[in-house]
């Protein structure tokens, strides 16, 4: 089916749009409750486990956080917490939750969390791919080498000339990363040249720089070589066409065929992630309620700053999933 236009006709009016988190998302004791409370999300966990050989489960609930941080391990980590939560939903609706939502997004790996829920691709498969992106992420920029900041209340147009002013400043490479909307863009880079730039941030106007607890710089051009590493191994993987419209990272549109999904995956590892835009689109669509699935609070709060008048609301624990459902637990 053809991708649909964001001014459509037929697109739904009071429409729901799911929203999976990225990295930073990620905490020690993530999806425990879910873990005890639903067997449906506990089934995730499990296969989660199986399909990787090694206990993530026990990471996500126990930490240690240094190791949850790396980005091997976050990846699949927080791709199985927003599959367990948008599992035991789905349960809780009757099984029928996944046909109550008009489109989808994710924020960096989430796109990944946001093709299981559409049914472009297999969680067993997900857990595998979201490992194997880590991993060539850290093999582009091994730890410590990289950073990412959070920059807050400067506009991005002023957020890329300070960037690009520092880059040719001192010869490394310090770009935006992730245009989220609410006066924020987040930058990352080599280390030295982020740690540069947030101090010209600041000079030029900035409310805050944040450091951000990731150990690569995402969505940057430096992530080229992971780009090209994750080409052959997307190939490979079998994707399906998907539910509902997804708003992709890179393009930030909508998207249906299962091919489109794995180009998509391949681009967005060396580009920006254009999450406003996402959310702008999605609101154009016909989308008045923003669900965010899985640890963390981000993208509902993104959601509220960009699309006035929106309801956002995120569902990381039971006690949250329990009030979306709308009925008490059998």
């Amino acid at each position: 089916m053809a991708p649909m236009s964001p001014m459509s006709p037929m697109s739904p009016m009071n429409a729901v749009a799911l929203l999976f988190p990225g990295q930073g998302s990620q905490h020690a004791g993530m999806g425990k409750g879910l873990h005890d409370a639903f067997p449906a999300a506990r089934a995730v966990f499990e296969e989660a486990d199986e399909a990787l050989g090694e206990p993530l489960s026990r990471l996500c609930f126990e930490g240690p956080e240094d190791d949850l941080r790396l980005t091997a391990n976050t990846q699949p980590a927080l791709l199985t917490v927003s599959v367990a939560a948008f599992r035991a939903l789905e349960a809780r609706r009757g099984g029928e939750f996944r046909f109550a939502f008009d489109f989808l997004a994710g924020h960096s790996l989430g796109e990944y969390s946001a093709l299981v829920a559409g049914g472009a691709l297999r969680f067993r498969d997900a857990v595998r791919l979201t490992r194997r992106r880590g991993e060539a992420m850290q093999r582009a920029v091994p730890a410590g080498q990289g950073a990412m900041a959070a920059v807050l209340g400067l506009p991005a147009e002023s957020v890329g000339e300070v960037c690009a002013r520092v880059s040719s400043e001192t010869g490394q490479v310090v770009e935006p990363a992730n245009f989220n909307g609410g006066g924020q863009v987040v930058v990352g880079g080599h280390r030295e040249a982020v740690a540069a730039a947030e101090a010209a941030l600041r000079e030029a106007g900035a409310r805050r720089v944040v450091p951000l607890p990731v150990s690569a710089p995402f969505h940057t051009r430096l992530m080229a070589p992971a780009a090209e590493e994750m080409r052959p191994v997307l190939e490979e993987t079998g994707f399906s066409d998907l539910a509902v419209p997804l708003w992709t990272n890179a393009d930030a549109r909508p998207i249906r065929s299962g091919a489109e999904a794995r180009a998509a995956l391949v681009r967005q590892v060396a580009s920006p992630v254009r999450w406003e835009e996402s959310l702008r689109g999605m609101a154009e669509a016909g989308a008045e309620r923003f669900v965010e699935v899985g640890a963390g609070r981000v993208l509902a709060g993104l959601a509220r700053k960009v699309v006035r008048g929106a309801e956002a609301v995120s569902i990381g624990g039971p006690e949250a999933l329990e009030a979306f459902a709308g009925r008490p637990a059998a």
